[in-house]
Formats: structure tokens, C-alpha cells, sequence
């Protein structure tokens, strides 16, 4: 039987005649060699067990160090800080999105999900992903270029209604786009950051922050800013309120610079941010929509709206705006991540970052929000000033103030890497 494969059957007449050749053991064994299965070991079974966790640990940061929680230590303070980051987080949410140029309680959105995204698969411990104003800005400038005030449907002029629909849906997918960005590059160039220095992300952002507050004037002053010649005509109630809170703000800042050798602790500023929530309460008791005309927040829809796939038309308008937020938003997150990381002697995976940013901004878009990253201290932009890449701040600085923010920080980044060549060549 062990030759059947090589049998020669051939009818003859009724019968058949089979014929096989005569195999030696050894002529057998060489022609018929034995294949031996390898039978895995307790070894190899714990080493696939260890490599299976890495991995797993590595995309979910959070298995690893949420079992470890000092939570007898830990709790009481974190309880604080997340109210008091909770608290900023939703006053911002809802300035943001008059940047983004949609109703404020999409804000609220932009605020929530991403950060319950990166707090699953985020690398830092400290930093608070939510709205940021520069990417505000940046999915502005495409809503309101793809959405405009005077958006046409079958040659009709819109209404305030369906043009608040429409910048909703072009924020949401612009956002959706940065999210898909920056998970694709992840597996790849999540080194790209260390062409983005400190230099450059600080001359980047400080001139992003004159850009932000040009653009707040016009909620301060209640300007239409069409042209040029508009007389400055303002609502002095709205711009008494704005100029309180800057001042309070203003002050606790410069107590917290000047005495911080003698606090035991900065004055926190969210706790003074209740001053907001006092004017609103005084806003809606005196009545000052009806009585001077300030514009207010209104109603907000109680819960969250369906996920929505985002709209592909947008992507093939918005390509260069998705890849501007993605960079500019991991960049920036990344640079903050980075400074806490080394402060608290902790690793961060710049590549497990992409992903984190990246997941959060598709389910923020799909959730109807926008574009989100973290903030930048002050104490931290002053500290990445200094040194000898001076020449590089200045360079950002002017270009993002003069060329705006997408041109900006394509020069930037060019400029830089053009020093790295001349270095290189010295």
C-alpha cells in the first residue's frame, strides 16, 4: 500500500492487473521521509502570551497603568482637578466654536468625546484633550470658505438654519479628515515631530494667538466686520463683561508669576472662572438680552446627536485644511505631552500619540464635534522662546501673522528644515 501512489492499473479483459515497484525500508524511507510536526512548548505558549500583551498594552495604554491607580492617593485630587478642568473645558467648548463659526453647544461635543477617546489609548498622564483655539481657527477658515454668509441653495439665499447645518457637517468632516491623517501616518512618520521644535511651535502659536484674538473683537465689539468703514459701534454690555473677565484673569496671572516663591500654590484661575457663571446668572436675571441686546448662548439640546458619516465632497475641497489641522494639532499635543512626560519621568510613544489624536478627532467629527488637540501654558511657550533657534521663532512668528496659518507653517517648517541642511553641511 505504501507505493499506491506510483501503481500502474491496466484492464484486461474482466480482470485488472496491478503493478507496483518493491521498496527496500531503506529505499522507502528515503523516498518517503518523515515530516515531524513541531509541537509548540509551555515556552513558546508564554511567549506568545507576553507578545500578545505588549501589543495589546501598547494600543491600549490604559491597561497598563489604570490596574496600578493609587487610589487612596490619587482620587481626592483628581476629583478636584477634573472639576476644575471640567469647568474650563466647557467655557472653551462653547467660545471655540464661535471660531469654528457653528452654534456653541457643538462645542460641548468637541470637548467630551475626544477626550474619552485618549484617555483609552493616549501615552500622557496630564494633558487635557479637548477644543484648542488655533485648530478652531484653521476649521473656521474652511467652514465659513465652503460655507459662506451668503451660501446659496438652488439659487435661494439660505437661512440662518440650514447654514448652521451645513458648517456643522463641513466641521464635522474636515475633523473627521485630520483623524483619518493622522492615523495613517502613525505606523510610519510618527518621528515627523522632531522637525516641529519647541522654536517653531511656539512662534506658531503665539502669532495663531493674535489671529484668535482679531478674531474674538468682533464678539467683544458686536461687529459685522464686512469692510473697513464700519463706524465702531458697540455693545457695551458685552464688552464690559469681556473686559472684567480679562482683567480678573490678567491679575491672577501676574500674582501667580510674581509671588509663585511665596504661594504654596498658583491661585487656581478655574475657580475664578466662576466669575462667568456669576455674570451669566447676572446676564439672565437683569435681563440683558432684552435690554441691551446681548447675544447669548441660549437653549442647548439635552444629550448627544446620532453618529454621522461626514460628508466625501468636503475631503476633495478640504484636503490641504486636513493635513494642516493634523499636523498642526499633534504637533501641538505632542509638544505639551512631551514637556509633563519629562517632567514626571514617564515614556510617551510618539507613534501611539497619532493614533490617540487621530481616534479622537474621527469620533469627535463623527459625533458632529471638531477638530481637538491640548493647550499650550504660558510658562511654556516662554520657556521654549529662548536659546539659539531664535532665528526660527522669529521666522514663524512673522510668516503664520503674515501668510496666515496654513502658508505660515509650511514656511516654517521649510525654514527649518533648511537650517538643519546648512548645519549639517558646517
Amino acid at each position: 500500500l505504501s507505493g499506491i501512489s506510483e501503481e500502474m492499473v491496466e484492464p484486461v479483459g474482466n480482470h485488472y492487473v496491478v503493478a507496483r515497484p518493491v521498496y527496500s525500508e531503506k529505499l522507502f524511507d528515503e523516498e518517503h521521509e518523515k515530516l515531524h510536526r513541531y509541537h509548540k512548548t509551555f515556552r513558546d505558549h508564554l511567549k506568545l502570551y507576553f507578545r500578545v500583551k505588549k501589543t495589546a498594552l501598547g494600543l491600549f495604554p490604559v491597561a497598563s497603568w489604570l490596574p496600578v491607580y493609587r487610589f487612596k492617593e490619587w482620587i481626592l485630587s483628581d476629583i478636584v482637578s477634573g472639576i476644575n478642568t471640567g469647568l474650563v473645558a466647557v467655557l472653551q467648548g462653547l467660545a471655540f466654536a464661535l471660531l469654528v463659526n457653528v452654534p456653541p453647544g457643538y462645542g460641548l461635543y468637541a470637548g467630551f468625546f475626544p477626550l474619552l477617546v485618549y484617555f483609552i489609548f493616549g501615552t500622557s498622564r496630564h494633558i487635557s484633550v479637548g477644543p484648542f483655539p488655533v485648530l478652531s481657527l484653521m476649521v473656521g477658515g474652511a467652514v465659513v470658505r465652503l460655507i459662506p454668509d451668503d451660501f446659496t441653495v438652488n439659487g435661494t439665499l439660505a437661512n440662518t438654519s440650514t447654514i448652521n447645518e451645513e458648517r456643522v457637517i463641513v466641521a464635522a468632516s474636515v475633523t473627521f479628515l485630520a483623524g483619518i491623517l493622522q492615523v495613517g501616518v502613525c505606523l510610519r512618520f510618527g518621528f515627523i515631530v522632531i522637525y516641529l521644535s519647541q522654536s517653531l511651535i511656539s512662534g506658531f502659536t503665539t502669532a495663531a494667538a493674535v489671529h484668535v484674538v482679531v478674531s474674538q473683537l468682533k464678539f467683544m465689539f458686536q461687529l459685522t466686520v464686512p469692510g473697513f468703514n464700519t463706524p465702531l459701534e458697540t455693545n457695551v454690555a458685552d464688552l464690559v463683561t469681556s473686559l472684567i473677565v480679562l482683567l480678573i484673569v490678567f491679575v491672577v496671572k501676574e500674582m501667580n508669576d510674581r509671588y509663585k516663591e511665596k504661594l504654596p500654590t498658583p491661585i487656581p484661575i478655574e475657580f475664578l472662572l466662576v466669575t462667568t457663571v456669576l455674570a451669566a446668572l447676572i446676564s439672565y436675571f437683569a435681563k440683558f438680552e432684552e435690554k441691551f441686546n446681548v447675544a447669548i448662548v441660549g437653549k442647548l439640546e439635552e444629550g448627544f446627536q446620532g453618529p454621522a458619516a461626514p460628508d466625501m465632497s468636503v475631503f476633495q475641497r478640504c484636503i490641504g485644511d486636513g493635513i494642516s489641522i493634523a499636523i498642526v494639532g499633534f504637533a501641538v499635543g505632542f509638544s505639551v505631552a512631551k514637556v509633563y512626560s519629562i517632567k514626571h519621568d514617564y515614556p510617551l510613544d510618539g507613534n501611539q500619540e497619532l493614533i490617540a489624536y487621530g481616534l479622537s478627532n474621527i469620533v469627535g467629527g463623527s459625533f458632529k464635534g471638531f477638530a481637538s488637540s491640548t493647550a499650550l501654558s504660558r510658562s511654556g511657550v516662554q520657556e521654549s522662546t529662548g536659546g539659539k533657534s531664535q532665528a526660527i521663532w522669529v521666522v514663524t512668528f512673522l510668516a503664520t501673522l503674515l501668510l496666515g496659518l496654513d502658508i505660515g507653517l509650511a514656511v516654517a517648517v521649510a525654514f527649518q528644515l533648511l537650517t538643519v541642511v546648512i548645519r549639517s553641511q558646517m
